[in-house]
């Protein structure tokens, strides 16, 4: 039988609008002819004309009408498929799987083929993977460089079930009626355009020279503006060739600016400003060092400003000789090799302790706080703060956790004194619950949040006073009313000692309390070895004035003998790595009170052996692993350690590993190592 043309839809309601006319009609007409029988036998005559004429127009047609229909839907459709194939624009239909089900003209003049049919995108561009495909949202974005062009791909989802009414599709197999389409859109123009005006930005920098004063105090007089000038020359010299101006605001300061492209071309060569710097030399005995704050980013040239300065203030912060870049958030570091220049002046302290008395004395309650696991110096630095603000007329109390065993002794003795308050250790928890607006947090030997010992503690507190003497890394607390980081320090323990001395009160030390900050510098400086200067000795001295006796806190240090077989057990275990690098694992037995002490340790005794650069010992411990790296100078242990998250001094770091596995760990330490000694920061 013929196919019949039919016409559905709305379509047809509105063909049939008349045939219900036709029954308004014949109810009009009844009515009338009730009122009046003359005009309702003519009304009833029209309508009858009305709807025989309808119905044969109806009739009639709706065969044309149907026709006129389907000739101007092929012809739509005809149009519309060849402005798809022909739309500047490369477009085409894939399954699930990848497979290409049609493309459009430009898409198989972009592959150079004249069809793409068949094929699988992954094949045409091997960017596009296959979770690319598994679209979670009907649409999808992503770039993909293809004959050097850079394309912006738009993935969406369609569903032919849905769009088609069930209709059948005979072009494709259906399936459960998902597909994708997918646009290329050229944004190769847009990307250099973009990039081009991202190198056009001016980025600020501001130079500071670290030892200005030390350094002109060992050249004759003679000789000393000679020095400056040639100091000058080398920052100028140096920037010229980026097109960069250069402003001397101060004897030991400057101002640079200069375009964003050339940034890349610096990092290349790791700013070499600081070492042509280095290589100054009029007769000073100490090298010129410089600290490079460097911002760029910002939407405006005050927000780059703004950066520049926290970047010098970081690079000062970790000692100086380095050169810090900000980019927005993102936070690089360059050089930093030197140590850290001990000054003979103490004005710093006398100025710092000024203000911390003055910001204390504002305050109701004070809450102090080490890092995690404390150590005699974490310990001994709040205690001298707790004697401090004690002095002052505060009360105070320390936050105490997990700590080490030397200090848990301590703790007990302070804890079984009459002299003390019973509430002078409270966990992180009470002090959250005790903490008010009015009250200060004291942090001592750490300035990054998520070390401490309660991180909780840092968010709440409205007064945050920061001693330290690690160098600081990109997640240090923000919004301290004081932070006091002293890199030449030997110990947050020696700060405390030195503020002491400047509170404008006598602080009176009992025994215990300076036994507790002698033992804090002693562990810090490996008995006096590592990191010592004449402030840590006269620090010392003021300490055993105070009472402190030399014999009971080297009796603290004696180990339990389990401690010291496990510890000549990982040394045994040391692998030599390039024959300069010994990298251990302690793997604790769960009778060491402290395991990781015992890993620090171990990683301090590998130092003796003969060729050692550095040592490194691995434990795991918490669901954590726990790097002790330490050196003796040569090698910066810190920069290692900060790719791990890490942190500390040049000869002394360490860092925290959560949720991997320590052969792992050791794999990519020897990896950073290699690394670092090729770009030459080994």
């Amino acid at each position: 039988m013929e196919n019949k043309k039919r016409v559905k839809g709305k379509i047809k309601q509105y063909l049939r609008i008349p045939l219900y006319w036709d029954l308004f009609w014949i109810i009009a007409s009844v009515i009338a002819f009730c009122c009046n029988r003359n005009a309702g036998i003519f009304l009833l005559i029209c309508t009858g004309v009305y709807i025989v004429i309808s119905a044969v127009l109806y009739v009639r047609m709706k065969p044309k009408l149907a026709q006129n229909l389907v000739n101007f839907g092929t012809q739509y459709g005809l149009i519309q498929r060849r402005m798809l194939n022909e739309l500047e624009l490369p477009y085409g239909l894939m399954d699930e799987s990848g497979k290409i089900l049609w493309s459009n003209q430009m898409m198989n003049e972009l592959m150079e083929e004249d069809s793409v049919k068949n094929r699988n995108i992954i094949d045409i561009f091997p960017e596009f993977k296959t979770e690319f495909l598994q679209l979670e949202k009907e649409e999808y974005e992503f770039e993909i460089q293809h004959q050097e062009k850079i394309f912006k791909v738009v993935l969406r989802e369609i569903d032919f079930n849905e769009t088609l009414e069930n209709e059948e599709f005979p072009l494709v197999d259906q399936g459960d009626g998902i597909m994708i389409a997918f646009y290329l859109f050229d944004e190769t123009r847009i990307q250099e355009l973009s990039k081009e005006t991202r190198d056009e930005r001016t980025v600020i920098a501001n130079i500071y020279i670290d030892n200005y004063d030390e350094v002109l105090q060992g050249v004759e007089a003679t000789r000393r503006t000679l020095l400056v000038a040639l100091i000058d020359r080398r920052i100028n010299i140096y920037f010229s060739q980026y097109d960069g101006i250069v402003r001397k605001l101060e004897n030991d300061k400057y101002f640079v600016m200069f375009k964003t492209k050339y940034i890349s071309k610096m990092q290349t060569n790791k700013f070499a400003v600081l070492d042509d710097v280095k290589n100054v030399n009029m007769g000073n005995g100490i090298p010129v060092t410089i600290s490079i704050g460097i911002g760029m980013g910002g939407k405006t040239l005050q927000d780059s400003y703004e950066l520049s300065t926290t970047a010098i203030d970081m690079a000062l912060a970790r000692g100086g000789d380095q050169a810090v870049l900000k980019d927005g958030s993102k936070v690089y570091y360059y050089g930093g090799k030197s140590k850290s220049v001990e000054k003979n002046t103490r004005v710093k302290s006398r100025v710092k302790a000024t203000i911390f008395r003055d910001l204390i004395e504002t305050k109701s309650d004070i809450y102090i706080m080490g890092h995690h696991i404390g150590d005699n110096d974490s310990f001994g630095a709040s205690i001298g703060m707790y004697r401090i603000c004690k002095t002052i007329g505060k009360t105070a109390h320390i936050v105490v956790g997990e700590m080490s065993s030397s200090v848990k002794e301590l703790v007990q003795s302070f804890r079984e004194s009459e002299e003390y308050e019973e509430d002078l250790f409270i966990t992180g928890e009470e002090a959250e619950e005790r903490m008010g607006k009015n009250d200060a947090l004291i942090v001592v030997d750490v300035s990054r949040a998520g070390y401490t010992e309660h991180p909780r503690l840092v968010r709440q507190a409205h007064c945050i006073i920061i001693f330290d003497h690690h160098r600081q890394t990109t997640d240090v607390i923000e919004g301290a009313q004081l932070s006091y980081v002293e890199l030449s320090a030997s110990s947050a323990s020696e700060m405390v000692v030195e503020i002491m001395q400047y509170i404008n009160e006598t602080v009176k030390l009992t025994k215990m309390e300076a036994e507790a900050l002698y033992s804090g510098i002693m562990i810090d400086t490996n008995n006096f070895t590592d990191r010592t200067g004449v402030r840590t000795f006269e620090a010392a001295a003021y300490l055993r004035k105070k009472g402190a006796d030399i014999t009971r806190v080297r009796r603290m240090f004696r180990e339990e003998m389990a401690d010291y077989k496990a510890k000549a057990k990982a040394i045994e275990n040391a692998e030599i790595y390039l024959d300069e690098f010994a990298i251990s694992t302690y793997i604790p037995n769960g009778q060491e009170e402290s395991p990781t002490v015992v890993g620090a340790q171990a990683a301090n005794e590998l130092l003796n052996v003969k060729n050692m650069k550095a040592s490194f010992v691995l434990t795991p411990y918490n669901d954590q692993i726990y790097i002790s790296a330490r050196s003796l100078g040569k090698v910066n242990v810190q920069i290692l350690m900060e790719d791990f998250g890490g942190g500390g001094h040049m000869n002394l770091a360490g860092a925290q590993i959560k949720k991997a596995e320590i052969t792992d760990v050791i794999q990519e330490l020897k990896e950073k190592i290699s690394k670092r000694i090729e770009e030459g920061d080994l």
